[in-house]
This record gives structure tokens, C-alpha cells and sequence, in this order.
């Protein structure tokens, strides 16, 4: 893992995208990390970790994760039946 500051990164950015392919690039202000650079190979990566980072998406496992918890959620294979009768 690569350490730089904005000022550097900000003046070899293309070294910088170079670098992430070995490893991550934390991004420092004021030596405080702001960032990271990460090499991506493919859409599904770039997908993944939007996804990741979604706030709504986010939210819709929170409240899944609690249903499953409490038991208040629907069992698997009605879940899997529904789509199923959706997608018909």
C-alpha cells in the first residue's frame, strides 16, 4: 500500500493510477487519509463497489438483516416463489 499526499497525487496522478494495480493508494490531507485509489479491472468491479457504498442499498440490508434477526421477514423459498410469479 502506496501513501501520498493530494499535492503529490495531484501532480503524478498517472504514476499514482499506475501504482493502485499493486495495491491500494491512500490519499493524505494535512496527513490525514481523505481517500484511496483502487485499480479496477472490470464494470462488474466498478458495480460491486458502487453498490458497496450505496446508502440505499445500504439501508435495504440493514432493515433485512434486522427482519432476519427478529424473524419478521419472509421465509426463502416464498421469497424464491414470488420471484418466480413476478417474472413470469
Amino acid at each position: 500500500m502506496k501513501i501520498a499526499s493530494v499535492a503529490d497525487v495531484k501532480s503524478h496522478f498517472s504514476n499514482f493510477l499506475k501504482e493502485s494495480k499493486h495495491g491500494p493508494v491512500v490519499v493524505t490531507r494535512n496527513g490525514r487519509p481523505t481517500a484511496v485509489l483502487l485499480s479496477v479491472d472490470d464494470e462488474n468491479e466498478i458495480e460491486r463497489l458502487t453498490l458497496a457504498y450505496s446508502p440505499g442499498l445500504q439501508k435495504i440490508l440493514n432493515l433485512a438483516r434486522r427482519q432476519i434477526r427478529d424473524r419478521s421477514g419472509i421465509k426463502h423459498k416464498d421469497f424464491w416463489r414470488e420471484v418466480e410469479n413476478k417474472t413470469r
